[in-house]
């Protein structure tokens, strides 16, 4: 069967941030470093060979970009500067773009003035949107309750519209990340039974990231740092996410504090703050080579999520304090900032958090499949290819 190629594909990756492939002649230094490459999964020389020959259907339906945790030893290692842990994220951006239907990813990841433009669209209107209401049933001097400039009710129930919107769209781009690495990409049919067999593994990489923990820097480190500060960053963001979805008519009470909530509050915003600095510290400094090169949508993602933060804090600080009016036009640009945010997760570096655990658990169906296969205890039958 005839394999296609595209000649044009390298030159559609440098839009997404891979500017060394071609520098890059096979020595193999890469791979024999990683830490986790092993004999199915071997990259990044195998995704760096697919990208160089133009192999743009093997790229799509690859598991290997996703195992790759970029800790940066094989960009260290490599002997011509082709920079392998940077092509690999990169080719995670291209692979978000390749899942999503809707396109938005795709011009996101193109065009940093497009992803801004649109989080001051969407900011903006979240704001005028705001105002509109105030002027027939708020007041800015009330913070929650019957007259509430903002009441909790109302942004709840906007929470869950959003959030469910923005859920199915995961879930589509999910089924298609399935459809392309497990029927068009895989070795062999997959029986239904090893998906089933190795489910388990979806929450333990979803809420350890256990994999990231392994990158330790010639395996010297008792704990490794990057990963303590993404853990936390991670579970802080998830925190805060189920508190606003579920919780919030309590996190708005008070001003007095409802302890039972706003203990995983507070936790959840050291989580992000921790988070927030030491991203912002490191790709200012570019004291670690994972940090030397830095996307547009990398700096639009921490500089966001830092005004999240830091309006977040601001906001429940008046609150508390009994002073509704500041604590009401904090809140408003707090929403300005988070609905734009949470309109951007499915199409960008957010995503990763599904998209990780999910290649985990694929990577382990497809080994297993391809051990069983290799016995002869299941019937070796060719993947789904596309037509």
């Amino acid at each position: 069967m005839a394999i296609r190629v595209n000649p044009r594909l390298i030159d559609d990756l440098s839009l997404f941030g891979a500017a060394d492939v071609q520098m890059c002649y096979h020595c193999g230094d890469c791979s024999a470093v990683c830490a986790h490459a092993d004999e199915l999964f071997r990259f990044p020389r195998k995704s760096m060979r697919q990208l160089q020959m133009g192999l743009e259907r093997k790229l799509e339906t690859a598991l290997e970009p996703w195992l790759c945790y970029y800790c940066g030893q094989c960009t260290e290692q490599c002997p011509r500067e082709a920079n392998p842990g940077e092509t690999m994220m990169s080719l995670r951006r291209w692979l978000i773009a390749r899942y999503d239907l809707t396109g938005i990813a795709r011009s996101f990841f193109k065009s940093g003035k497009t992803e801004v433009l649109t989080i001051v669209v969407i900011g903006l209107l979240t704001g005028l949107a705001a105002m509109f209401y105030n002027l027939f049933y708020g007041s800015i001097h009330v913070y929650d309750g019957d007259g509430a400039f903002l009441p909790s009710r109302l942004v709840h129930s906007f929470d869950i519209i959003l959030g469910s919107f923005l859920g199915i769209i995961l879930l589509v781009n999910s089924f298609n990340m399935w459809n392309l690495t497990m029927r068009q990409g895989a070795e062999t049919r997959i029986p239904w039974w090893l998906y089933l067999k190795h489910i388990l593994l979806l929450p333990l990489h979803l809420f350890t990231q256990k994999r990231y923990a392994e990158c330790h820097t010639a395996g010297s480190e008792k704990i490794h740092m990057p990963w303590m500060v993404h853990l936390g960053l991670m579970w802080g963001y998830v925190t805060m996410l189920i508190l606003v979805m579920v919780y919030l008519p309590y996190l708005q009470q008070g001003p007095a504090i409802f302890w039972p909530v706003h203990v995983f509050g507070y936790l959840a915003s050291l989580g992000l703050m921790t988070g927030v600095v030491y991203f912002i510290r490191n790709r200012m400094t570019g004291k670690y080579i994972q940090y030397k090169k830095t996307h547009s949508t990398d700096w639009i993602f921490i500089i966001l999520l830092a005004l999240i933060t830091m309006t977040g804090i601001l906001q429940h600080i008046f609150h508390r304090s009994g002073l509704p009016v500041a604590a009401n036009i904090t809140y408003l640009l707090h929403l300005m900032f988070v609905v734009p945010w949470l309109f951007r997760m499915p199409f960008t570096k957010w995503s990763h958090l599904l998209y990780r655990p999910l290649a985990m658990y694929f990577a382990a169906v497809r080994k297993n499949a391809f051990e069983l296969s290799a016995s002869g205890q299941i019937k070796a039958v060719p993947a789904v290819q596309p037509v």
